[in-house]
């Protein structure tokens, strides 16, 4: 990954060959996403918003010339790439001139929110729209024999009440994971340890947890479209939650004289067993007031 960081800061052609040709290998691999997004991060981080900016537009023109001969729909292939790598350039910004992992953090999450809200203002049942394209995204599969048809339609008009939080929460993980990689790969680079120090002392501000409980509050006392949107931003929240439990529990973990195997167990768990993550985010939202890092272990031996 550093040989690959090192070619993305060559020069900015180098950097939309990485960034173009991995956005249309993501539309076959999602994950894949994410390190393209993570190469409009790491020159904007490291170069500018100039610099990024042009990176963003070269790519996106490449993109859709290649879209153009692979998939002969240059439209959709630039307009993927915009919306890929305009989300990551912004937040890049936010992170350079602010240099604050944290406020990167939530401002990415508070954008997700307003276009939860937004879809909501500008759809007056968004659970019927994600029901009516699940069901023909399954449509294959409810064709099929032995498949009880009217239990997977039932489960599919549940989902479809929390399927925008889903996408939203969805679109912002993929969001931070491409400028988390994009910051690592500058720390490498340039800062060796910095990545560490600054992620493992991740934390928001105690307003907004207060407004994730008021959120919740919301969700579960109020009824109808109200407590529906105040679910799918709870979706939402809990990606953030997540992620600063993810980093407390890191430098708790890493006091410990077992953190070797506790360590590497730890996100082998959290990976392969999503359940685990609810506890995690309970961990990330009481970290706010309860300090657990440093009342666990000294964030100086991490």
């Amino acid at each position: 990954m550093k040989g690959l960081a090192a070619f993305i800061m060559r020069g900015r052609w180098q950097a939309m060959i990485v960034a173009a040709i991995l956005a249309l290998l993501s539309l076959k691999l999602p994950p894949v996403s994410i390190v393209s997004s993570a190469a409009v991060a790491l020159v904007t981080l490291r170069k500018g918003a100039f610099e990024g900016l042009l990176v963003l537009l070269i790519s996106s023109v490449a993109t859709g010339v290649l879209g153009f001969f692979l998939l002969g729909n240059y439209l959709f292939a630039l307009g993927y790439g915009l919306v890929l790598w305009l989300p990551v350039w912004a937040i890049s910004i936010v992170l350079r001139e602010g240099r604050q992992l944290s406020l990167a953090f939530e401002i990415a999450v508070l954008l997700g929110i307003v276009g939860v809200i937004g879809f909501y203002l500008f759809n007056d049942e968004p659970a019927r729209v994600w029901n009516a394209a699940l069901l023909q995204m399954m449509a294959p599969m409810l064709e099929a024999p032995d498949v009880p048809v009217d239990d997977v339609k039932r489960s599919i008009a549940v989902f479809a009440h929390y399927m925008t939080g889903v996408v939203a929460a969805g679109s912002v993980s993929g969001l931070l994971l491409g400028l988390l990689l994009g910051r690592w790969w500058q720390a490498v680079l340039y800062n060796p340890g910095g990545f560490r120090r600054e992620y493992l002392a991740l934390r928001i501000q105690p307003a907004l947890s207060i407004a994730s409980m008021g959120i919740v509050i919301v969700a579960l006392a109020g009824s109808g479209n109200l407590s529906e949107m105040a679910w799918n931003v709870t979706v939402l929240l809990f990606v953030l939650f997540t992620f600063i439990g993810t980093a407390v529990l890191h430098v708790v973990i890493s006091s410990w004289q077992a953190k070797r195997y506790m360590l590497p167990l730890f996100y082998i768990l959290i990976f392969m067993i999503p359940h685990a993550l609810i506890p995690v985010a309970l961990i990330g939202l009481g970290d706010t007031w309860l300090n657990l890092r440093n009342k666990f272990s000294n964030q100086s031996s991490v």
